[in-house]
């Protein structure tokens, strides 16, 4: 059994040929198909954050939402920059947007991606401290973070309060008790995944990832994965952890499937360099059912993974989204033992 959901990154633009022209679209499309993926079965919503970008960047206005819509759906990202963010604002929305969607968050966080702007977190008023680049300021960020949902009060209250508090230290509200265990690090590298498993965050291994030996995508981030699940071990942590894969997959069923992804059915893993690093990115699956269960349970990091996210091209529309979950559900999932 494995946990299927799905990851959009939001795309819109002003084209004919988009199905999101706006915002506004992509929002409201993400909600929409948020529903339909519940109805349909799904596990799981979540969505990329990007600044800058004709794509999702507020992330907890569009969770809340979506989790006052919903009732039983994971609703996450995948992930937020935390370079960007200020974890005690970020703490407060997450266990508001959490407790309206009844605990249902699943927040990937992250160093991050390349970039719209040069170093735009500059201009969210954040700087690196001394001696320290934007990647360790960003999992400082996130060690802040963390260490504020655990709800240990930090503040003190003032003498003369405008409304009465509990006693001792004050913690930020609303407060949400379980969200820690449901916090999750997008990792690009074997060493961050073992930093992730040491601080107890679930993985996120996406579609890319800086390239350590050579190998194929799949090879190496089962490798990833098994160099994490050593470290949480080796931590000690009473629970099990989570790991997520991405992966595009399109099962050609009708003339629609094939005129969007007919041409990607020969792809194959590509090295390129991003961020002056040498990284893999990960192909797109796209054949007839039997021959994408076949190549799918290749996949040695989809078989170690407990859940997998499909990346959706969200400017195709909400109904050709829901037609290619109910492809993957029908056509392949039980056959490859996910469902």
């Amino acid at each position: 059994m494995k946990k299927l959901g799905f990851l959009s990154f939001g795309h819109w633009t002003p084209s004919p040929h988009s199905q999101t022209r706006s915002a506004s679209d992509t929002l409201l499309q993400s909600i929409d198909l948020a529903v339909e993926a519940e109805r349909l079965g799904l596990d799981g919503a979540y969505f990329r954050v990007h600044h800058f970008a004709r794509q999702l960047a507020s992330p907890f206005p569009l969770l809340a939402a979506i989790g006052a819509r919903t009732r039983k759906i994971e609703i996450g990202t995948a992930v937020i920059d935390m370079r960007y963010e200020n974890p005690h604002y970020m703490a407060e929305d997450a266990g508001a947007a959490d407790l309206i969607a009844g605990s249902r968050l699943q927040l990937g966080i992250s160093r991050g991606s390349p970039e719209q702007v040069i170093d735009g977190w500059r201009h969210f008023g954040y700087r690196p401290a001394e001696g320290e680049d934007d990647a360790a300021m960003g999992r400082r960020h996130a060690q802040v973070f963390l260490e504020l949902l655990n709800g240990k009060g930090f503040a003190q209250p003032h003498p003369r309060p405008m409304f009465p508090n509990p006693p001792g230290l004050l913690r930020l509200e609303p407060f949400s008790p379980t969200l820690r265990e449901r916090i999750w690090w997008g990792s690009a590298t074997n060493a961050t995944a073992i930093w992730a498993a040491k601080l107890g965050m679930n993985l996120q291994s996406s579609t890319l990832k800086f390239d350590e030996t050579g190998e194929p995508l799949h090879v190496q981030q089962a490798a990833q994965i098994r160099a994490f699940r050593q470290a949480w071990k080796e931590a000690g942590h009473p629970r099990t952890p989570r790991v997520s894969v991405s992966r595009s997959i399109f099962p050609l069923i009708d003339e629609r499937d094939h005129a969007y992804f007919g041409d990607s059915a020969n792809e194959s893993d590509q090295f390129g360099i991003i961020d002056s690093m040498r990284a893999v990115f990960g192909r797109t699956y796209a054949a007839e059912p039997d021959l994408l269960i076949e190549q799918l349970r290749q996949d040695e990091a989809i078989a170690e993974a407990d859940t997998l996210l499909l990346t959706i091209p969200n400017q195709l529309g909400v109904e050709y989204n829901a037609h290619v979950f109910e492809a993957i559900l029908t056509h392949l999932a039980p056959a490859l033992g996910w469902r």
